[in-house]
Parts: C-alpha cells; sequence; structure tokens
C-alpha cells in the first residue's frame, strides 16, 4: 500500500491513484475485521525507572 502512495505521489497518474485507494480500502476492511473479532491494542506498561524491581 506505501509503495503504491509513493508511486502516485512520484507519477500523479489515474492508474497509480486508483490502485493507492484500492489498497488502502483494503486495509481499512482487514482492519475492521480484526477490530470485529475483539482485539484491542493493548498499551505497553510503562515502568518506572526509580522504584525497586520486584
Amino acid at each position: 500500500m506505501r509503495e503504491a502512495q509513493k508511486d502516485f505521489f512520484r507519477t500523479r497518474s489515474n492508474d497509480a491513484l486508483r490502485k493507492s485507494k484500492a489498497l488502502e480500502a483494503e486495509i481499512d476492511h482487514e482492519i475492521e475485521r480484526v477490530r470485529d473479532m475483539g482485539y484491542t491494542q493493548q498499551k505497553p506498561k510503562e515502568r518506572n525507572l526509580f522504584s525497586p524491581t520486584t
């Protein structure tokens, strides 16, 4: 997808734009599918450098 976007900005061609948009739609669909499965992105735990480790 990123390569198609770069190609579009390099050439500004209609074909490159269509390809880029199609790939973006695929990625958006996949993200939505994964979210529908219940996946949520978890933030990593913050570590305090000044507290003792256990």
